[in-house]
């Protein structure tokens, strides 16, 4: 075990404590002083005091972007799944090619709907002024249509992950069950939300679990797509504006105080949603 505690030490416990020790300091390469620990100011500079932009303006936008995504995560997967899971034609390439979106690399995602979304030039507008009649969205220029922008990409990149899910799981569900509510007569709804439903419900809770987590962090497509909303912010979530903090604004203490609440954030939702799905265990 001693090579694998060693490796963990180096490369999660170590930068883990010293992120906690920085959100308790005053480190920012912008001002020429040696930095020293200074309690809980950071802390305080996020929640009391007023900053470009708003902590909880910022937060408001990371809870609709965090929630819209992983709706529309589960929602696609799932009805997609329930198709693939049905006896149709070419059903192995249809798979192949709705897993595409999750194989490629996301800053190749991003960059590429970045352009489609561009206001001259980009396939969206063009479908949309050619062939709905309606004038081109200025989709990177405006700070609802850059938020609603990176939503789609992002939607579009992660809805294979809860049909891989979803589907491995419907494909577990024995034929015997549907058999005898057939012969019950019961409705293809009522076959959902009677064995479908509650038989998937708990592979599905933890990878929602873990979907919001990599949603609430994801900041290649918020930086990639939109920039982070340049110049005016209007886009940022929580995670883009820690790497603007420290990258851009070269305030690491302030960008690991932040990190440490949105740790706190998402071990609070975690726990919440671990013993949820303890607790649909006996669904089985």
């Amino acid at each position: 075990m001693v090579p694998s505690f060693v490796l963990l030490a180096a490369v999660v416990f170590y930068p883990f404590a010293y992120n906690v020790v920085l959100a308790f300091a005053n480190m920012n390469l912008n001002k020429i002083q040696d930095w020293q620990i200074i309690g809980l100011r950071q802390f305080v500079k996020i929640f009391a005091e007023p900053t470009q932009p708003d902590f909880y303006a910022v937060f408001g936008k990371t809870v609709v972007w965090t929630l819209a995504n992983v709706f529309f995560h589960v929602v696609i997967g799932v009805f997609l799944a329930l198709l693939l899971n049905q006896a149709i034609r070419g059903r192995s390439m249809y798979r192949a090619l709705l897993i595409l979106p999750w194989a490629i690399p996301q800053y190749i995602v991003a960059l590429t709907w970045r352009g489609m979304f561009n206001y001259e030039y980009g396939s969206i507008n063009l479908i949309i002024t050619k062939y709905l009649g309606l004038p081109a969205v200025e989709w990177l220029r405006s700070p609802l249509e850059a938020f609603l922008a990176c939503i789609l990409t992002n939607v579009w990149l992660g809805f294979p992950f809860m049909m891989v899910v979803a589907l491995g799981v419907l494909q577990s569900i024995p034929q015997e069950l549907y058999e005898a509510a057939d012969i019950d007569g019961a409705s293809w709804w009522h076959k959902l939300r009677t064995i479908t439903l509650p038989l998937i419900r708990p592979v599905m809770i933890p990878a929602v679990t873990l979907g919001t987590i990599w949603t609430f962090n994801n900041v290649n497509i918020v930086w990639l797509v939109s920039n982070g909303g340049e110049p005016s912010d209007n886009t940022h979530i929580l995670v883009s504006f820690v790497y603007k903090a420290a990258f851009n604004f070269y305030s690491f203490s302030y960008a690991a105080a932040l990190s440490l609440v949105i740790f706190f954030l998402l071990l609070v939702l975690s726990m919440v949603f671990v013993r949820q799905s303890r607790a649909t265990e006996a669904a089985y």
